[in-house]
């Protein structure tokens, strides 16, 4: 599809003041679409991602991957001559983004209620861990907090039953950036209709339980609360399971359905009685195990290849960046540019046509655009 003469947000200004991923993936896609973002970062080491490893030049490869194609101002917060900087500024943006704990922003004497006086416009958009309320707003916490403070981190738990570490941030980024994102766009759609902003209050963990939409099912209407290895997608079936194969690689199968189960069980031969409902989900399981730990992960290719199944062999990152699949809709195409090369861009959730086109761009230096939007 062609590109667009004007992408969706072209014309919108953000005013981000946050730092490490939540709202800084929430800023990135606004980005894409199109929106000025202006990133606020302190003079003495700026955003705390600027320093991690492994470094892309003089910044660390995750502060360069996370804000593609913004611009830094490196101003101290604490200067209230700075403040009076910033308004002007403020008064010209459509959006700001703040991930201060609550009460920051106010003592600073840019809080929401302050600012609407001078720009009833403005989207305000505030994301934490536990919102802008209730008794944990103040609570110091990182992702895995989150999902251990809402049940979350219960549900998946090992052989000996300890709970698992997610293998992604998933408060951050997908109960964080994504509604943050999400809202904005509603926000600005409101404003459209009504003339006026708003404050939008985004928790972390509010929305995880969003994910978790059958445990809640459960919780009501069976009347006991799902436990690791006992529901549905937490290792309760043989059909929604991890299997180890010869050459110690790993099966993830998932056919649930009928259709898919009896495709799965005639393909690997599994014996009748294994199959029926009333089999005992640790005998099935057992059995599945034994076969599936009787080739390896090749020969299981070869075999369910052609087949609607849903099991596939667990990929390792590398062998899912050189998919042929994900390489034949380009979505790791767009690059970066960094002291020392190149990287390549982040895939976001928003289609081709509707994001920035630019296969390469760049990343703002820590102050790099202070003069030019501040004298």
């Amino acid at each position: 599809m062609s590109s667009p003469k004007q992408l969706p947000l072209t014309g919108i200004k953000v005013l981000d003041f946050s730092t490490l991923l939540p709202g800084p993936v929430c800023s990135l896609m606004l980005a894409e679409a199109g929106a000025e973002v202006i990133k606020v970062e302190r003079p003495q080491g700026g955003d705390e991602m600027r320093s991690y490893s492994p470094k892309a030049g003089e910044d660390s490869g995750n502060f360069v991957i996370l804000n593609r194609g913004k611009k830094s101002i490196a101003v101290d917060l604490k200067d209230p001559k700075v403040i009076e900087q910033l308004i002007p500024l403020i008064t010209e943006c459509d959006i700001l983004i703040e991930q201060f704990r609550p009460g920051v922003m106010e003592r600073l004497g840019l809080g929401y209620e302050t600012l609407k006086i001078i720009h009833p416009r403005l989207i305000y958009c505030s994301i934490t861990g536990f919102g802008q309320t209730g008794p944990d707003a103040m609570l110091a916490a990182h992702d895995l907090n989150y999902v251990a403070q809402t049940g979350m981190l219960s549900l998946v738990a090992d052989t000996n039953g300890f709970p698992s570490l997610p293998p992604a941030l998933i408060a951050d980024i997908a109960g964080g950036a994504y509604p943050a994102f999400s809202n904005i766009l509603l926000a600005l759609r409101q404003r459209d209709t009504l003339g006026e902003g708003s404050h939008l209050d985004i928790s972390m963990s509010d929305n995880l339980f969003t994910m978790m939409y059958w445990v809640m099912a459960e919780q009501q209407l069976n009347g006991q609360t799902p436990k690791a290895a006992s529901s549905l997608v937490t290792g309760g079936t043989p059909r929604y399971h991890i299997y180890k194969t010869k050459d110690q690689r790993f099966l993830a199968a998932a056919p649930l359905e009928d259709k898919f189960w009896n495709n799965f069980c005639n393909l690997i031969q599994l014996d009748k009685k294994y199959r029926d409902v009333s089999c005992a989900v640790k005998d099935a399981t057992q059995a599945i195990s034994d076969i599936i730990q009787s080739k390896t992960a090749s020969e299981w290719e070869v075999i369910f290849d052609g087949h609607d199944v849903c099991s596939v062999i667990v990929k390792t990152f590398d062998e899912a960046l050189q998919s042929r699949h994900f390489a034949s809709r380009g979505i790791f195409n767009k690059l970066i540019n960094h002291n020392d090369g190149q990287i390549m861009a982040l895939p976001i959730p928003i289609v081709n046509h509707l994001r920035r086109q630019e296969e390469t761009l760049e990343y703002p230096k820590l102050g790099q655009h202070t003069k030019a939007i501040l004298g």
